[in-house]
């Protein structure tokens, strides 16, 4: 049985909607579950969790998945997450595409789709999200009335700040209201996230940090991104701006001028070649060209800086490298990478490795936009107690 350590239930009425969602939480981390074993995972009475599957099996959220026998009297039933249940839409946008990809209520995807941009301009990027959206609907008519909320995923830095402008930031967004538009524009509630918090959603929710409460994620974008998750919930800061990692200056810039896909891309295009998308990054890897393994030792290095950081500040279960880089660029990365000494995360027994790849792959941030939608339902929130 697999038991979610930081959720608590209470037998309060008013907390109804909490339990629901503590509720779910652990059925999705076990997979089946029974009454009992839910009632005792959550410290909540038998009866109150029977009121709350009634009502979630009544919604469709959950089914019955046979029963286990053990022990004297009747075999208990156990339940599981109904994949059609519920659905999250998840929205990427960068500054030459709009992703879109549909869960189902499991996590997985069901439908999946990009197209181009000709400009960033808020109209322009909105036309292209409804269409995307009405497509995805009509692949999956059963999701059109078991919408959970929408994910958007964007560049940031959000609203205007100091470090707006500086390259890697969606240009022309930080002055609009941007969620408020885009709940008009596909009708749904939605949660607005940069790309690297989304990044390490999907990693806790269908990646490598499953069963992992609080870990670092270092996003490839076009710059550089820090998502940060702590007993199962994104820190997002004041404005949804922490882990603006890649502005942090080190020795010779800032760190995302050594570490970022535009970084790859300055180095290759001063060598007189121009890289033009991640599939030709992973054919010059392959072929050990030159230049990109000249990049790759300096980057290596500008990660050991970025290792020293983010372990000393947030003493993370692990760190995790992913984003929209090949997977082989990516584990030359967390194998070269020097793992700083002096450390709080330098200890003698660790469950986990220090620094590891992820596994969502280039739509990481996709997925990661429906999987924050799919956590808000499936985890009671920290404040949760009795």
């Amino acid at each position: 049985m697999v038991v979610i350590p930081f959720q608590q239930g209470t037998n309060a009425e008013r907390s109804r909607h909490r339990n629901r969602q503590a509720v779910l939480g652990q059925v999705r981390a076990a997979g089946t579950m029974g009454r009992a074993e839910i009632a005792r995972a959550l410290s909540l009475t038998t009866q109150t969790v029977s009121n709350i599957i009634a009502e979630l099996v009544a919604d469709g959220m959950l089914v019955e998945k046979g029963r286990l026998s053990g022990g004297r009297g009747l075999p208990a039933i156990q339940y599981g997450l109904n994949p059609k249940g519920g659905y999250a839409l998840g929205i990427e946008v960068r500054p030459d595409a709009v992703f879109a990809a549909l869960l189902d209520m499991q996590g997985k995807p069901v439908s999946m789709e990009r197209v181009a941009l000709q400009g960033t301009r808020p109209d322009s990027v909105l036309a292209e999200v409804s269409g995307l959206y009405a497509r995805a609907l009509r692949q999956v008519s059963v999701a059109k009335d078991r919408m959970l909320g929408a994910g958007i995923v964007m560049p940031g830095p959000f609203g205007v700040t100091g470090i707006s402008g500086m390259g890697s930031d969606l240009v022309g967004w930080q002055e609009v209201d941007a969620e408020h538009l885009f709940a008009e524009a596909v009708g749904l509630p939605v949660v607005l996230s940069n790309d690297a918090n989304a990044g390490a959603m999907a990693e806790r929710v269908n990646g490598v940090a499953q069963g992992i409460h609080s870990f670092a994620y270092l996003y490839f974008g076009a710059g550089l991104g820090l998502g940060m998750v702590h007993e199962g919930q994104l820190i997002g800061g004041a404005f949804g701006n922490a882990g603006e990692i890649g502005h942090v200056p080190v020795p010779g810039g800032k760190l995302e001028d050594a570490l970022s896909r535009l970084s790859v891309q300055r180095h290759m295009a001063a060598a007189g070649k121009e890289v033009t998308g991640i599939d030709m990054l992973d054919q010059l890897f392959l072929q050990k060209d030159r230049d990109l393994m000249a990049w790759l030792e300096s980057a290596s290095t500008a990660l050991g800086h970025a290792l020293a950081i983010v372990e000393n500040m947030f003493d993370p279960q692990t760190v995790i490298l992913g984003g929209a880089m090949p997977d082989a660029v990516l584990d030359h990365l967390v194998t070269h990478a020097p793992l700083p000494q002096v450390s709080v995360s330098n200890r003698p027994e660790v469950l986990h490795p220090r620094l590891m790849r992820g596994a969502s792959g280039r739509m990481t941030a996709t997925l990661g936009a429906a999987a924050l939608v799919l956590n808000r339902a499936l985890t009671a929130p920290l404040s949760y107690a009795n």
